[in-house]
């Protein structure tokens, strides 16, 4: 299958990026699947961007999998992750909004035929972000901005996976992260 990774950490040392991204990128070259990287900090973002926002509308396109990682900063991903889904995930692109009624609409999404998953990392612990924030950030990603572009399911939430305290936790505890994510990707190669 033809998978997309697209990687919005600066750091290359990061877990985002020598973990998550090297882990992903590691078990779908060893399965010889097809392979394409956004790298959102490595790229050239100096305005206008309009080439590079139609390469990655056609990589998008390209795709039959897509996986997002990302920190999360400030409760929200890293800005560079945030710029691709406001260039990228354009309306007449990604999606379309048909009326109901003078007053109201409804997102028509036009990339439906794509399997998402998403890794996100936190500084933080899981108890306040889930409680007291209500898990906010996820709500955000997976409502306001996956549901317009690739439908309503519910593989949008379970596939969006939580790391929390990254840079906090023991290094047996990184590693556990990492196996999740060799499982996932094995079990995507085998839904082929």
């Amino acid at each position: 299958m033809k998978n997309l990774i697209i990687i919005g950490h600066p750091n290359v040392k990061s877990f985002c990026y020598d973990g998550i991204f090297k882990t992903i990128y590691s078990e779908l070259s060893n399965n010889n699947e097809e392979i394409e990287v956004i790298d959102l900090y490595r790229d050239d973002f100096i305005r206008p961007r309009k080439a590079l926002t139609e390469k990655y509308q056609e990589l998008v396109l390209w795709s039959e999998r897509i996986y997002f990682i990302s920190p999360i900063w400030w409760f929200r991903l890293t800005p560079r992750m945030e710029i691709f889904f406001d260039e990228v995930f354009v309306p007449g692109f990604a999606y379309e909004f048909v009326n109901i009624t003078k007053l109201y609409a409804y997102p028509r999404p036009f990339l439906k035929d794509k399997i998402v998953r998403t890794y996100v990392t936190h500084g933080a612990p899981s108890f306040p972000v889930r409680t007291l924030y209500l898990n906010s950030v996820k709500l955000r990603l997976v409502m306001g901005v996956y549901t317009f572009v690739f439908g309503w399911r519910v593989s949008l939430f379970t596939k969006t996976k939580q790391f929390w305290s990254v840079p906090f936790v023991s290094e047996s505890k990184r590693k556990k992260y990492l196996k999740s994510i060799e499982r996932d990707i094995k079990k995507d190669i085998k839904r082929v």
